[in-house]
């Protein structure tokens, strides 16, 4: 209602809303600022080999801390690496469990300060991970080789990993049994023709040419993956042919030497005793008879 004066009287009601939506704004504005310095995380990949596993991510922290958590695909959440400020987390105890099993992982940014704010933190998943199916295989070993004529004797050495069972630590072969495949190239020194044989044991049994040295190397593979298939290559390394006859000519030739050198020494002794038995008799011959 109107005064005489033309002036408009202010409605209680609406002081109180004007209020109360400022003290709302101002609340809001409070929360915000508290989490303004909070960057999600992002680039988040898992790292593994042999099934080591690592969980990598961007950007990093400043002035904020990164807790992980990591779950099997219908278990519960576990934290790990709790408010750090590195941006990668060592999981391999959690996957080891269950390799087999798909898991998923995330990373949440805290501010340093958490008492500043009191909504839910930021975070990002990953990408689902099964350990079976993509940890890389690591670079494999040839433990032991030998050629004898036309046959090359290859033995390969199975990588140890971290999975455990029975309280031992497994090897690649523990753990994937005969889809774990080897494949041997090899090549005669003198030429660049590779030729290649596959196993699915530890040992290679090939067909070579008699005195020709051959290089090889070896190759992991799980013939049953889609992805991330082949392990890199072993070193190469190479037969001597050459060195196994020299060494063979070297005992040879030293004990031929060996006897000659016996020979000549007893032939030394006994020439020495004959000219001593021959001095002694010349001498009795020369000696005066003795008056009876």
């Amino acid at each position: 209602m109107a005064t005489p004066n033309g002036l408009r009287v202010p409605c209680p009601q609406a002081a109180v809303a004007r209020a109360l939506l400022f003290g709302l704004v101002l609340i809001q504005v409070a929360g915000v600022a508290g989490t303004t310095d909070v960057v999600v995380a992002y680039n988040i990949t898992w790292k593994s080999t042999n099934f080591k596993t690592i969980l990598e991510w961007e950007p990093k922290p400043i002035n904020y801390v990164y807790t992980v958590q990591i779950s099997p695909r219908l278990g519960n959440w576990k934290n790990k690496c709790f408010r750090t400020t590195n941006t990668e987390c060592d999981v391999t105890d959690e996957i080891v469990k269950n390799v087999n099993e798909t898991y998923l992982a995330r990373v949440l940014s805290y501010p340093e300060d958490t008492s500043i704010s009191t909504v839910e933190p930021p975070f990002a998943n990953s990408p689902e991970f099964t350990p079976y199916l993509e940890t890389n295989l690591g670079q494999p070993t040839i433990w032991s080789f030998e050629q004898v004529g036309t046959k090359l004797n290859v033995t390969v050495q199975d990588a140890r990993t971290l999975v455990r069972a029975d309280g031992k630590f497994l090897s690649l072969r523990d753990v994937f049994g005969k889809d774990l495949n080897y494949t041997l190239y090899y090549w005669k020194a003198s030429s660049t023709g590779k030729k290649k044989a596959t196993t699915n044991t530890n040992g290679f049994l090939i067909d070579v040419d008699k005195g020709e040295n051959y290089c090889f190397h070896v190759q992991a593979v799980i013939l049953s993956r889609r992805a991330n298939q082949k392990s890199p290559e072993s070193p190469i390394v190479c037969t001597s042919h050459e060195k196994g006859l020299a060494t063979e000519l070297f005992f040879i030739i030293g004990a031929v030497m060996l006897v000659i050198i016996i020979f000549i020494v007893v032939l030394s002794v006994t020439l020495h005793k004959c000219r001593k038995v021959r001095a002694g008799q010349s001498g009795k011959e020369n000696m005066p008879l003795n008056a009876a």
